[in-house]
């Protein structure tokens, strides 16, 4: 039984009466290649009595002793209109396959389409459940009072968790140095965490500040325009997906996911982790603007404490504002101080007379 890869648009061979357990997986058909791959495209059974690897449509593997077959016997499995695979009957000998076995191993495809639908329609829902519960837990992780780099912490794990990946990384932007810094990870490689910083347009993640769009990479190891092949293959990463971080129409940073074998990524895949890309970027935007707000309140305090401070000193010692000023300033830098602990003991000092 061979199944169809919608996203690649190839057969897979997924089950065999003889046991094929190192080609089961890793034999694939293209639409029209092969017996198999015809009846997948014409949608139509297919049988050859004798000679079958004397027939225009037949497609050798050194790995599986199809040639020894004289009779093929090969039924599309079709639900809703839509070939899902291929069941194919061999035998030795010749043979001539009467209508009612080739009308009972079409009801067999038939009923095996509607399962194998079924099936996977169930392993799409638990896969959406497990990706709305987690895209859940990191909006409760963006809204909670952790610090930032423990809120990133989580969502990489969180991440990693629903995308299945080997290794997912957060890695944020500098405006003023043009470069690419990893803040946070779920990889417990020393190597990985401690990969120098990336300029804009170098190496993949670079790139996808450059382009402001997601890239996908199927093979790290092999890709030309990737910096750290080595490091892919000691930590065994091969596919990648880097999605920009972004505020309005700037770029604050990627997450990528990393998987461990060969991967195409599926558009929903690309939405689902765009979408913790958007949320993380607006947690830090927002952390961000609240440091910049904290720090203007602490910078308006102290004036004010200032201020105050150098009104009981000219009053006090008779000085001008400026050499009241400067009183404050000395005494903050020989006792290494800030000028608002000064002016607030000063305050402090008057109250208590």
């Amino acid at each position: 039984m061979y199944l169809f890869d919608r996203q690649k648009q190839e057969l897979v061979l997924r089950a065999s009466k003889n046991p094929h357990p190192n080609l089961i997986g890793r034999i694939k058909l293209g639409l029209g290649e092969g017996i198999t791959g015809w009846v997948a495209k014409k949608k139509k059974p297919y049988a050859v009595e004798k000679n079958a690897s004397s027939d225009s449509h037949f497609k050798f593997f050194h790995n599986l002793p199809e040639e020894k077959y004289q009779a093929f016997l090969s039924v599309p499995i079709i639900y809703k209109d839509e070939v899902i695979g291929v069941i194919n009957i061999q035998h030795i000998k010749p043979h001539k396959y009467k209508s009612n076995q080739i009308n009972l191993l079409n009801t067999i495809a038939q009923q095996a389409g509607g399962a194998i639908e079924n099936a996977r329609l169930y392993e799409e829902t638990k896969k959406q459940a497990v990706q709305v519960k987690t895209l859940s837990e990191i909006s409760g992780a963006i809204v909670s009072d952790t610090y930032l780099e423990e809120m990133l912490h989580l969502i990489v794990v969180m991440t990693a968790e629903m995308m299945n990946s080997k290794i997912c990384s957060i890695m944020l932007f500098d405006e003023k140095e043009k470069e690419l810094t990893i803040k946070a990870t779920q990889s417990i490689s020393d190597e990985y965490k401690s990969k120098p910083n990336l300029k804009v347009g170098q190496s993949i993640s670079g790139q996808v500040v450059k382009k402001k769009k997601p890239i996908t990479v199927l093979d790290v190891r092999k890709e030309k325009g990737y910096m750290y092949p080595d490091l892919a293959k000691k930590e065994n990463l091969v596919s990648l997906l880097s999605v920009p971080m972004m505020v309005k129409d700037r770029v604050i940073g990627v997450i990528n996911s990393y998987t461990s074998e060969e991967h195409f990524f599926t558009d929903e895949e690309m939405r689902i982790l765009q979408a913790v890309a958007n949320q993380a970027a607006a947690a830090i935007e927002n952390t961000k603007l609240f440091n910049k707000a904290l720090a203007m309140e602490e910078a308006l305090e102290t004036r004010k404490s200032v201020e105050k401070a150098k009104g009981i000193l000219m009053k006090a010692r008779n000085v001008s504002e400026e050499e009241a000023f400067k009183l404050i300033q000395k005494q903050s830098m020989n006792t290494r101080k800030s000028m608002k602990t000064i002016a607030e003991a000063i305050i402090l000092a008057t109250e208590l007379k």
